[in-house]
């Protein structure tokens, strides 16, 4: 078996159902146009495809490809509910693997009416009746949204069970908005206070509207290829390879242990993380980036656990510490996430896998992950089937200065460069004693106009301090601002205070120790006028 890689990756705009004109035909054209650009692969070396997506008649796939060229190429249509995407990806790149052809397609789409999911057909077996029935056995249906009781329970059940409250899947779902609004094809790029995800209209348990992910338009796709194809083409300094992907669906345990955990998949995920880090020999904690099927907060929260991010019953301490966003442990759906970015199930997965192979490419721009090195994909399915793929660099040492990346190896070219190593200068005279004061590390993210984003780290917990552009600790808290306003902040032009509440400085991380901020502006007042005298 020959390794296997992403060469290229495209999506859509993700939208509101409706509010585009045009029709999936063109939306998965688009995609796969896309993917073949960034691949720099024409259609007709493409040897065969998978095609995902729910709701349509048969051959949807063979109509969305043909926009994009009729060259009599094997095409499977893959329908498997939320994790369509990620399993029309897998199917592509096992027949790539196993040497059936060199260069495959994978492609998702979905055309989806408004408001809540229903069943189609009224004349059979639904499915998820079976898990429906278990759910029964636990608790009253009630007139909610049938998969929002789903999580919903499981929710409650988390919370019983491990003491988790309803600020923690909030929490969720303010970072999840939060993250999307750096991401253009993002459905939604509404940033939201807590309060406001709290307050807005319960669904069910301790889910409210703003905690649950829409109905979406869109479609996505990625050009998967064989080792021999990428060097014959010379495609080393974008390949991502997929080091392991792994399916799982239901065990006997989702129907027979009375969980409403388990009924929502915990098992079946565990199962398929459990398999995908033992045969890649890697472990959760080698991951920088998630991108973690979020359809409910409550899903993300108890994700967490099953993929090993942190033990069972921790989520909630996992979230207050801030290990699911930047400055953290890990980095959960820096995309938005399906909260937020939207959900048209069948693209799903490949977006997932576009946003993945963005941020080991360091393309992923104002939203981009420092140091991601090893991607983890989660893609979930009720009915049932979970996919968990890991992602990394295929060439590392391919990538050059001809790719267009957008984290820049060094820190020339940002206003806030200069002022940092007179800063530097500043700690290592340290007359006034701030360092001792201010013991932390901190994380700047600093975004200029072009998109470019540069990441210091200020570690002043070990002597005088020192400023490390791409720094490798890991920050209490991380402070993002756009490079004109740096200095603005620094020099007390804009009072701390004022540029959280105006957006102009946003934190990830450990909010009290962001507030030292404030403190740190009094008392340094004089050092920073010395500061701005020397240039």
């Amino acid at each position: 078996m020959g390794r296997v890689f992403v060469v290229g990756v495209g999506m859509t705009k993700f939208d509101k159902p409706g509010k585009r004109a045009d029709d999936y035909p063109e939306w998965g054209k688009e995609a796969i146009l896309a993917a073949l650009e960034d691949a720099n692969v024409k259609m007709s070396e493409v040897q065969l495809a998978a095609a995902g997506f729910v709701y349509g008649d048969s051959t949807c796939g063979q109509r969305v490809i043909y926009e994009v060229g009729m060259h009599g190429i094997p095409i499977f249509n893959v329908n498997n509910n939320c994790s369509t995407g990620s399993s029309a990806l897998m199917l592509a790149k096992e027949l790539v693997e196993s040497g059936k052809c060199d260069c495959a397609l994978a492609v998702g789409f979905e055309k989806m009416e408004r408001g809540s999911l229903s069943s189609k057909f009224q004349d059979r077996t639904n499915p998820m009746e079976k898990h429906v029935e278990a759910m029964a056995e636990l608790t009253d249906i009630q007139s909610a949204p049938m998969t929002a009781q789903m999580f919903g329970n499981a929710a409650i059940e988390h919370m019983q069970k491990y003491g988790t409250k309803p600020i923690h899947f909030a929490k969720i779902a303010y970072k999840n908005h939060k993250h999307s609004i750096n991401n253009p094809k993002s459905q939604f790029r509404d940033e939201y206070t807590l309060e406001q995800i709290i307050n807005s209209p319960n669904i069910f348990g301790p889910m409210t509207k703003l905690q649950c992910c829409p109905t979406s338009d869109g479609a996505a796709a990625a050009i998967i290829a064989s080792e021999s194809f990428v060097k014959k083409h010379g495609l080393e300094a974008k390949a991502v390879e997929i080091l392991g992907i792994e399916m799982a669906t239901d065990l006997a345990s989702t129907f027979t242990d009375k969980s409403h955990i388990k009924i929502i998949g915990y098992d079946m995920t565990k199962l398929a993380a459990d398999r995908l880090f033992r045969k890649t020999n890697k472990k959760p904690s080698d991951v920088q980036v998630i991108e973690l099927h979020d359809c409910f907060s409550a899903n993300e929260l108890i994700t967490y656990e099953a993929l090993g991010l942190c033990p069972p019953g921790k989520a909630g301490e996992f979230i207050d510490r801030g290990d699911n966003t930047y400055g953290g442990k890990f980095v959960v759906n820096p995309s938005g996430g399906l909260i937020s970015k939207g959900h048209p199930l069948g693209a799903t997965g490949l977006a997932q896998c576009a946003e993945l192979s963005w941020q080991l490419r360091g393309e992923a721009g104002a939203r981009q992950v420092p140091g991601a090195k090893l991607a983890l994909q989660h893609n979930i399915g009720l009915g049932g089937a979970v996919v968990v793929a890991l992602y990394q660099l295929g060439f590392p040492e391919k990538r050059h200065n001809g790719a267009q990346s957008l984290a820049p190896t060094g820190d020339e070219g940002f206003i806030v460069t200069p002022y940092l190593k007179i800063l530097q200068q500043a700690m290592d005279e340290d007359e006034d004693g701030l360092v001792e004061n201010h013991r932390c590390v901190y994380g700047l993210r600093v975004v200029r106009p072009d998109g470019k984003t540069g990441f210091w780290v200020i570690n002043t917990k070990i002597g005088k301090g020192k400023i490390i552009f791409n720094g490798t600790d890991k920050p209490d808290v991380t402070f993002i601002v756009k490079d004109g306003d740096v200095m603005d902040l620094l020099t007390g032009k804009i009072p701390p205070q004022k540029a959280f509440f105006q957006g102009k400085v946003k934190i990830q991380g450990n909010i009290g120790v962001a507030m030292k901020l404030i403190e740190l502006q009094k008392t340094a007042a004089k050092k920073i006028e010395i500061l701005r005298s020397k240039l």
